[in-house]
């Protein structure tokens, strides 16, 4: 026997002797109160009727990662993407074999390129000298000096002692070649008032060493015109002149590239 039955028996016996005491009450009055004490447990009932869907709860944590899927079928083909940058040169291919021999071709025409070519030639030749004659007639203009028997004009244009020789032969003079005070003092004073420092003249030790002479092969018998000290040799190679602004002579190198100075003489009329 359980406790809680063994409770309510006890509960209920007390009520009724209550009841039996009650000497100045009637049989009926004394019970008329009905307490209703639990009674034992019942049988369970049948299963009731399945209940209408609760309310959707609150979203859980997230759960663990699950195991990895079967791989999905495969997609369509996107749209073709931008043209990437330009990849590195590759090696150099095999040769290729040798094609077809091509279709024979027209007959060529008879030229007379030899005497073309010379005409063309001619004329180049012709320019050159017209663009030095032009140097040359700009030189001019920019002035000249001359005594009574010859022209003297200072080319402005730095050539090497052989290349002035040259260019004064071709005009029809040669480098000056002062023979006395007065040539060149005039000489001098047209090289300062030029602004320049120095120019070739037309003395010259090349055929023998220390035996200077004229470039028309005149010896320095009767004047020269020397700075102290010169000619000295002083470099083992100089063996062509140049006169300074102050009208003295020096010995220098034939390879500089100065500016020079060319005489012409007068035609008589």
């Amino acid at each position: 026997m359980d406790v809680e039955w063994v409770t309510k028996f006890l509960l209920l016996h007390l009520f009724l002797h209550s009841c039996t005491l009650s000497t100045h009450r009637t049989a009926s009055d004394s019970c008329t109160t009905h307490i209703i004490l639990p009674g034992p447990e019942g049988e369970h009932g049948e299963k009731g009727d399945l209940g209408e869907p609760g309310k959707t709860g609150k979203q859980g944590p997230a759960g663990s990662k699950g195991l990895i899927g079967e791989p999905g079928q495969k997609g369509e083909i996107g749209q073709r993407g931008k043209i990437g940058p330009i990849g590195a040169k590759g090696d150099k291919g095999y040769r290729g074999l040798p094609g077809s021999p091509g279709m024979k071709g027209q007959p060529g025409r008879f030229c007379d390129c030899g005497r073309y070519r010379k005409v063309v030639g001619q004329m180049d030749i012709n320019i050159a000298r017209l663009n030095s004659t032009m140097r040359f007639v700009k030189n001019v203009i920019a002035g000249i000096k001359e005594t009574e028997e010859r022209f003297y004009l200072i080319v402005k244009e730095g050539k090497n002692y052989n290349a002035a020789l040259v260019h004064c032969k071709v005009r029809g003079g040669s480098l000056a070649m002062p023979k006395d005070e007065e040539t060149n003092s005039l000489i001098a004073a047209y090289v300062n008032k030029t602004g320049l420092s120095r120019v070739f003249i037309g003395v010259n030790d090349l055929e023998k060493e220390r035996q200077f002479m004229y470039t028309d092969s005149t010896p320095l018998q009767n004047y020269s015109h020397w700075r102290p000290g010169e000619p000295n040799n002083a470099f083992g190679g100089e063996d062509c002149v140049e006169l300074v602004s102050d009208g003295g002579w020096n010995d220098v190198e034939c390879h500089l590239t100065i500016y020079f100075v060319c005489e012409f003489l007068k035609k008589n009329s």
